[in-house]
């Protein structure tokens, strides 16, 4: 690299990363932020739907990761005024961005069903 050229940054809230790769599977990698990003490619789902679909994990790890993709744009949290309280979970536009990428991961790991 030319000394003279800065040196690229990238920031998503308030973390500075240098390769975009990097931020990127910040956002949707790890087992749980790529399997409930995943299962909500297809449309809305309330919590209870991602658990039974997400087999294994448990409510505060369920909590935590669907926050986290939530502060970084790609999951919309709707909160509904009713009782008992109905909250709904669907990809943002950003987060449908992203499709594309998990497209590809998706049909290559396909090759390695038995």
């Amino acid at each position: 690299m030319n000394k003279d050229q800065p040196i690229k940054r990238y920031e998503l809230d308030g973390t500075f990363y240098f390769c975009p790769v990097d931020l990127t599977l910040s956002v949707i990698g790890g087992r749980w932020k790529s399997l409930v990003f995943w299962n909500l490619r297809n449309g809305t789902k309330r919590f209870g739907e991602l658990k039974k679909i997400l087999v294994g994990i448990n409510d505060k790890m369920l909590t935590q990761v669907l926050r986290e993709l939530e502060k970084s744009g790609i999951v919309n949290r709707k909160v509904y005024d009713v009782v008992p309280l109905k909250v709904e979970y669907s990809l943002t536009a950003e987060g449908e961005k992203l499709l594309p990428v998990m497209k590809q991961m998706s049909e290559w790991g396909s090759k390695f069903e038995v």
